[in-house]
């Protein structure tokens, strides 16, 4: 039971935090995932998510130790105490000043760049997480994913979203991009460099002309753009769907002859 205080807004009793200090751990080994697909929709466990909320709610700031300096902070690291048998088996790459905030999921044989992933993050496997890349809090990251240097995937957190933003299996993010604010990328995608896509962000198909928000179909080679506002007396920035491909075609074709022919 949680506890109204006048001093704080709530008090969480010691028999809840076990509950959501498992729900952590879980997170933390792969068991659970704040959002899964279920008949071809991206369902959101909220519970999940609230247990994130919660853990941060009831944690207190303290000193961690990290090779020559401190930090102060409520989440601890997550390969703080491994040794080098249990990376092994878990079949992982990480480069020096790799963070992984604990309760994230790192699949077999990830490679970690100098990077940040935060709690509540899944990564798949076979992925890349370039150097200076921010993976953020229950964003949820397919298999076979290379994140560019310097991308930035939104978190649920900071500000509170509804639903992780989902980069699905097979997709590519070119450097820089921002992909954001519950935004799913479709399997098997390429995004340019120094794409940015938000709820709010027009997604131009310009071989129909369609116009989406907040999904990028599969299979999409999207380079950034603009359209005529309302009153037509200036462009506005959109995401543009240049080409469509099959995987087949992705992974025979190199990706910067796909993003140059438009």
């Amino acid at each position: 039971m949680i506890k109204k205080n006048k001093i704080k807004n709530y008090i969480i009793q010691a028999k809840d935090k076990k509950i959501i200090n498992k729900a952590i751990d879980l997170l933390n080994f792969g068991k659970i995932k704040v959002s899964e697909k279920i008949n071809k929709t991206w369902i959101t466990h909220q519970w999940i998510k609230k247990s994130v909320l919660l853990y941060l709610y009831s944690k207190k700031n303290k000193i961690f130790k990290c090779a020559e300096n401190s930090y102060y902070d409520k989440i601890p690291l997550k390969y703080k105490k491994y040794d080098e048998n249990q990376f092994i088996n878990d079949n992982i790459r990480i480069i020096p000043y790799a963070t992984v905030r604990y309760g994230s999921f790192i699949d077999k044989n990830v490679i970690l760049m100098p990077s940040f992933v935060n709690i509540g993050a899944h990564i798949g496997k076979n992925s890349m997480i370039d150097t200076w890349a921010t993976v953020g809090s229950c964003a949820q990251i397919g298999k076979n994913v290379h994140l560019s240097g310097g991308v930035g995937i939104g978190g649920v957190l900071e500000p509170l979203q509804n639903n992780p933003t989902i980069i699905e299996d097979n997709c590519f993010i070119g450097a820089r991009s921002e992909i954001v604010e519950g935004v799913i990328i479709g399997q098997g995608s390429v995004i340019s460099m120094g794409v940015y896509i938000g709820q709010s962000t027009k997604i131009y198909d310009r071989e129909t002309n369609n116009i989406f928000y907040g999904k990028v179909p599969n299979g999409s080679v999207v380079v950034p753009g603009s359209l005529p506002s309302t009153d037509k007396k200036i462009n506005l920035y959109c995401a543009v769907i240049v080409k469509k491909v099959d995987y087949k075609t992705l992974k025979k074709t190199e990706l910067n002859l796909l993003l140059r022919e438009n």
